[in-house]
């Protein structure tokens, strides 16, 4: 299988066995940055288990992903390090302050969903573990759909949200053995069952059930142990993901899957031939074949992203 992640003009995308990252330069040329890759799943048999491999995969997918937005970041200022003739490369202060950033939104990330929608909980005073739990899930839920909508409507976003709908595109032609070119690609809808999306709202409905059997949390102790449940959670996601995908043409399949599919039609938008290019590079390069695509003058970088 193959899959990706949308970035800052430009997409990620994963093989098993290489990513590579395709950035649009402010100057029109794309920029990639590809690096051999394999999932500690594949390199030790006790961690491709069902269940434990989803958590491996979480965690990986998320500091790979935090990597190519870094890259892409770093290609998006390009052109003001230029005008101002600063050196583009992070000094030691800027590299501990992008650490803190990055703690800082994990902590924000895990009160929003996770600490704030149990303090509103407490305020019902249910004194049923089953009431608690349904309501805690619900207003985490609420959160996070909130979330997603609020941040779709910021200009910058919504660019990420197209680069999003062409990495989509991209891998809907690559699985029908299409032509890997925008002529071949530009047909596909933007949905797709195994989107990162559709796993975080399996994620959300998931967390409910899990807690349920963890009861109603007293105090510190019991908060934090939701939290290590966490893994699990997204292992119980994947082997869902991966199943509603093979079921996929399943009508009563399909039942499972369209909220999963809805949710996209926030968090992926159409993409012009441009965006729809980079994320081909993206593709080609990470399959290793000729980046190639369009007009546009590729640049590939050696040194791992």
């Amino acid at each position: 299988m193959v899959g990706g992640q949308a970035v800052m003009e430009g997409v990620l995308m994963r093989t098993p066995d290489s990513y590579a990252v395709a950035v649009r330069r402010p100057n029109g040329n794309i920029v990639v940055k590809k690096a051999a890759w394999q999932t500690i799943t594949k390199k030790f048999r006790a961690a491709g288990l069902p269940i434990i491999r989803g958590g491996i995969i979480l965690i990986e997918s998320l500091m790979l992903g935090i990597k190519a937005l870094t890259f892409s970041g770093d290609i998006a200022m390009e052109e003001e390090n230029a005008k101002s003739g600063k050196n583009p490369s992070k000094s030691a202060w800027e590299q501990i302050w992008m650490v803190l950033m990055l703690i800082f939104s994990f902590a924000v990330g895990l009160a929003l969903f996770f600490y704030v929608p149990l303090l509103i909980t407490d305020l019902f005073n249910f004194e049923s573990s089953f009431a608690f739990n349904v309501v805690d899930g619900l207003l985490r839920l609420l959160f996070f759909l909130a979330y997603v909508y609020l941040i779709s409507l910021w200009k910058d976003i919504r660019r990420v949200f197209e680069y999003h709908g062409a990495e989509h595109k991209s891998v809907y032609a690559f699985e029908e053995k299409k032509e890997l070119t925008v002529g071949g690609a530009r047909p596909y809808r933007t949905l797709h069952p195994r989107c990162g999306t559709s796993f975080l709202l399996i994620v959300m409905l998931t967390s409910i059930i899990v807690f349920m059997f963890l009861g109603k949390p007293e105090g510190i102790g019991d908060r934090l142990l939701r939290l290590a449940f966490v893994p699990f959670i997204g292992g119980i996601s994947y082997e869902f993901i991966r199943l509603s995908e093979r079921a996929s043409k399943n009508p009563i399949a399909r039942l499972f899957i369209l909220p999963g599919l809805w949710l996209q039609k926030i968090t992926t938008k159409e993409p012009d031939d441009a965006q729809l290019e980079v994320a081909l590079v993206a593709l080609r390069s990470a399959l290793d074949l000729d980046p190639q695509v369009g007009d546009s003058q590729v640049e590939i970088l050696t040194r791992a992203v």
